[in-house]
């Protein structure tokens, strides 16, 4: 069972969890018209009144442009200050993961986004590891991830989620951890709700924007701390053949962090990680409040003032 912290950000207000509830006729539920992120929040280890969140304002602005694709408007400082009042509300103790949600509120059975109302809330939950820092095992899913052509996938859209949803379950039923999905043109495209990566040769790749993935926050800080620690990096398309001779796999995303892939299908990676482990040692310091080079990542939330 999920453990929800106490209040929720409902209607313009911090609100008690259970008292945060909608109607079976929201528009949102039956059509998927809703946009969510998903953010870490932790105490910070050398100050109980402080708690770090990592990139907050990259997230703030992809939410907000995710509301845009919804044809509404959500300001980054509307999120920024919800997100201040709702974490001081709960004074989390433990890490925490944050769902913000912008959704179409309305009580209607058309599906459209003109002439309808929207809200916007966040609920929290306490959260370790989503995956085993151990690593997973995957198989490539038989559902094939969307084309932004047919819908907006660089905005994390309620909607798109089902096809992360049969993959998962495909994925766990046939005995894997988790699901890769090939685009339409048959490349490596993600996983059910993180971006790849993979090493060769010394070279961190990854799957291009132009491979219908989404853009992933976690996904550019690797990049970007990656360049910084002087890791060659490389946004390219990658094969499925690639995975099986990789000399590292490994998943990001905001609930996953950074997690290692054990194998794919029947094969058995390398359980030696350098690449890996340096990147993924380095932004735990980093969200930890513990690498001044890159403090700028950290948003501090003071819970005495």
């Amino acid at each position: 069972m999920h453990q929800f912290l106490p209040f929720a950000w409902f209607g313009g207000k911090c609100v008690p969890f259970a008292e945060a509830t909608l109607s079976v006729a929201t528009h949102a539920l039956h059509y998927g018209t809703g946009a969510f992120g998903g953010m870490r929040a932790i105490p910070n280890p050398a100050d109980a009144n402080e708690i770090l969140l990592f990139r907050a304002d990259r997230h703030a602005r992809r939410l907000s442009q995710s509301a845009r694709l919804l044809l509404t408007e959500l300001s980054e400082d509307t999120i920024h200050s919800a997100i201040h009042q709702f974490l001081c509300a709960n004074r989390p103790t433990c890490p925490v993961y944050l769902r913000p949600f912008v959704y179409t509120s309305d009580l209607g059975i058309a599906p459209r986004l003109h002439n309808i109302e929207t809200d916007f809330l966040i609920y929290g939950l306490e959260l370790g590891d989503y995956l085993s820092p151990e690593g997973v095992s995957c198989r490539i899913s038989s559902w094939t991830r969307q084309e932004d052509r047919s819908l907006p996938l660089r905005g994390k859209i309620s909607g798109a989620y089902i096809t992360s949803s049969l993959a998962k379950t495909e994925a766990v039923k046939s005995g894997f951890d988790e699901a890769l999905l090939l685009n339409s043109r048959g490349k490596v495209s993600e996983a059910s709700g993180m971006n790849l990566f993979l090493v060769r040769d010394g070279v961190l790749i990854t799957p291009g924007v132009d491979q219908d993935i989404l853009e992933g926050i976690t996904r550019s800080s690797v990049l970007e701390l990656a360049k910084a620690m002087g890791i060659p990096t490389l946004e390219r398309p990658v094969d499925k053949s690639e995975l099986f001779i990789a000399d590292e796999v490994f998943l990001s995303g905001t609930a996953a962090k950074v997690t290692p892939i054990r194998r794919v299908e029947t094969t058995e990676l390398s359980a030696e990680r350098p690449v890996m482990t340096a990147i993924r040692e380095r932004l735990s310091a980093i969200t930890e409040g513990r690498d001044p080079a890159f403090d700028h990542w950290v948003t501090r939330i003071r819970l005495d003032g």
